[in-house]
């Protein structure tokens, strides 16, 4: 009886086999990686969206609580900062706010859109003390810097009012020495900066919610 020896793997073959397995192994990290490329995109989209959410929720806020009373300019636009005068949230508390939003130059060399808010008062003289200081803050940053939330990044943003049945554009009424009614509605052009997340132009029509539709 004879014993024939094992036959082992020749070289070519070990070859092929190494070859096959590190083609194996480079078509796995590829897909690896393309996974997690394709949920780091879709997790900063998903942050994206929520702050816009979040900033428009405050948007919103703002101006469904704007007080109009006499002499006090509930709204107005200079074409770079945009103020408000607002009451406070807590039902039982009668402060009242101003609130300023404007587009301001950032250190990484974009554009970010914020939002200032004075402390609250109860005096006419109190709340013309904190327009004038909203004022200062759209010009050159000044006012209280504790009061200055950066929002979201921007590459430019527009008003429209609607008033006497039709869009227009929203007019500086204060620079004309007269204080205009509260618009019916306001209408916002959101332009975001090109990137992975989001981009492109978002708008946002606010109506003011004591406006009746009349009946046809």
């Amino acid at each position: 009886m004879t014993f024939r020896r094992p036959r082992g793997f020749t070289l070519i073959e070990l070859m092929v086999a190494i070859a096959a397995m590190a083609l194996l192994a480079l078509m796995s990290w590829r897909g690896l990686d393309a996974m997690a490329r394709a949920q780091s995109m879709n997790r900063e989209r998903g942050d994206a969206v929520l702050t816009l959410q979040t900033t428009l929720a405050q948007w919103g806020a703002d101006l469904d609580a704007v007080l109009v009373l006499p002499q006090i300019t509930p709204i107005d636009w200079d074409g770079r900062v945009l103020r408000l005068t607002r009451r406070s949230t807590d039902s039982a508390s009668p402060l009242a706010f101003v609130v300023a939003w404007t587009l301001r130059p950032d250190p990484s060399g974009g554009t970010h859109w914020r939002r200032w808010q004075s402390p609250g008062f109860t005096t006419r003289g109190e709340w013309q003390q904190a327009w004038n200081q909203a004022a200062s803050w759209g010009s050159d940053g000044g006012a209280d810097a504790a009061a200055d939330v950066d929002l979201i990044a921007l590459d430019g943003w527009q008003l429209g009012y609607f008033r006497n049945g039709a869009w227009g554009p929203a007019l500086n009424t204060e620079a004309m020495g007269t204080i205009a009614p509260m618009p019916e509605g306001v209408r916002l052009v959101l332009s975001l900066p090109p990137g992975p997340a989001l981009s492109g132009l978002v708008t946002r029509d606010w109506v003011r919610p004591t406006v009746t539709v009349p009946k046809t």
